[in-house]
């Protein structure tokens, strides 16, 4: 016989609640969260414009139903169109994710922050607008990087501690989550709306791993976060109606999340929401590659000038061996064919191959026209890792954080090239002062490739001022972008 079940209806679970009270009641005070949320701003939006230039993802664009006209509609930035901001939200999360570019944090369990901008952006852009017509004050930029912030942070501090892959779970429940408690508090929801708009996330469906995984690998993991967060708007939408919650969503007997999907283990937590996420997240700044790869590829660009140097090719070496962390052989040590781009950003060894051989590794790369090269597929084969677990260890350590890898290459006549290491990624916080010159190098020729020079120099102006940008109505900026 089942145990009874009270039919009480109990006080919200406490993840609810502190997710809720940081949201509506935390105040950000940190400049370098600021800073940080305007860099991770651009780059995500630059993202975003160089995905459009692909077929595959510019399809996805638009209205659900085509033709369709919204008054005072979000705009899809790098396009015409102007949407509700579900839809909206969904465009503009499917193109700054769509070339796996923009920004990462890893933990016990990894993903994208910036994820949440589509969200974000779609709706404080529609608000604004709408709150023009009516003659009202539009949002701030200001409220957008506040939003990204906090959204960044939720996702981040949950994933500290939870790894949602390890029970089959795609990290993109974590969008959906930190994007409606952030697009809840933009649409001026009550504290109680907002519980029950987070609840709604908690207890929806949610995603698989399968579309990241052999021999499932494909583009869905491009579109994921953007369905996510345009999920999150719809649920916000839903929940400012007055549409019911409940308050026991991760914690209920046998129906609630802990008890279906994570193996009756609540959530941990390391540290308390404040902008710690923001300030440590990392940057993709020069490989759009799945992030425990980047600093291989580091060590796969120096292998490439020292073969030259050295007078040897690609097909002189016998094997190459990458010392790495658990979670990158987890994720994207992979043998076997490779069907698709999705495939190949997310093996290790196509990621090695391809700077080594030509030294370079872009979009482009993961495409047919590249992959059928056999030096490619032969070099494969020839890469294996093993784990080091005082990387494993340093990958996990809070004031480390370190996304380690080590190559070292033996050629056919027996010689070796000295170890390769690199700890930290050039878009690593401890590689800031580095990388920020270079993050906006990339954000430039990602303007390049959509607008005329004079269009990209009133972007300019803003994006790269604080104060200016900060103060700037949502509408005003999101049009600098319209084609």
């Amino acid at each position: 016989m089942s145990a009874h079940i009270s039919n009480v209806r109990p006080k919200a679970d406490k993840v609810l609640t502190d997710i809720v009270d940081y949201v509506l009641k935390y105040k950000i005070e940190s400049k370098l969260a600021y800073d940080t949320a305007r860099n991770c701003l651009i780059d995500t939006l630059g993202c975003g414009l160089e995905a459009l230039e692909y077929p595959a993802c510019r399809k996805l664009m638009g209205p659900i139903v085509p033709g369709t006209v919204v008054p005072n509609g979000a705009k899809v930035p790098g396009t015409q169109f102007a949407l509700d901001p579900v839809q909206a939200a969904f465009n503009i999360g499917c193109m700054i994710r769509w070339l796996d570019f923009n920004d990462t944090w890893l933990a016990a369990e990894w993903g994208h922050p910036s994820d949440n901008l589509g969200g974000i952006l779609a709706t404080a852009d529609w608000l604004s607008r709408n709150a023009v017509a009516m003659g009202k004050k539009p949002l701030t930029m200001k409220a957008v990087l506040t939003g990204m912030i906090k959204a960044h942070e939720i996702q981040g501090c949950i994933a500290l501690e939870n790894s949602f892959n390890k029970v089959g779970l795609d990290h993109v429940v974590l969008v959906k989550v930190a994007s409606t408690a952030v697009v809840s508090e933009m649409l001026g929801l009550t504290r109680d709306e907002t519980i029950n708009a987070v609840s709604l996330a908690f207890v929806d469906g949610q995603s698989l791993r399968t579309y990241r995984h052999s021999p499932n690998t494909g583009s869905r993991k491009s579109w994921a976060a953007g369905d996510a967060t345009s999920r999150a708007v719809r649920l916000a939408l839903m929940a400012k109606t007055g549409e019911m919650g409940y308050p026991s969503v991760l914690t209920a007997k046998t129906w609630g999340f802990y008890d279906v999907l994570f193996k009756g283990n609540e959530f941990k937590f390391q540290r308390p929401y404040g902008s710690y996420v923001m300030e440590n997240v990392l940057f993709k700044i020069s490989f759009p590659a799945e992030f425990h790869s980047q600093t291989a590829v580091e060590c796969a660009m120096e292998i490439h000038q020292q073969l030259a140097k050295a007078g040897k090719k690609p097909e002189d070496i016998k094997k190459i061996t990458i010392r790495t962390h658990e979670a990158c052989i987890r994720i994207i040590d992979k043998k076997g064919p490779l069907d698709n781009p999705a495939d190949r950003d997310h093996c290790i060894q196509y990621m090695v191959a391809v700077p080594i051989i030509f030294g370079r590794l872009t979009a482009d790369d993961y495409e047919d026209s590249v992959a059928k090269d056999p030096r490619i597929d032969k070099l494969r084969d020839k890469i294996v890792c093993v784990e080091d677990k005082a990387y494993t260890r340093d990958y996990h350590d809070p004031k480390k954080r370190s996304i380690a890898n080590a190559l070292t290459v033996e050629f056919n006549d027996g010689k070796k090239l000295k170890e390769i290491v690199c700890e930290y990624p050039i878009g690593h916080r401890l590689r800031r002062k580095e990388g920020i010159p270079l993050l906006e190098a990339k954000f430039r020729i990602n303007l390049a490739r959509q607008f005329p020079a004079r269009q990209q120099q009133k972007i300019l102006d803003v994006s790269l001022d604080q104060k200016a940008l900060e103060a700037m109505p949502v509408h005003e900026y999101v049009d600098l972008y319209v084609i």
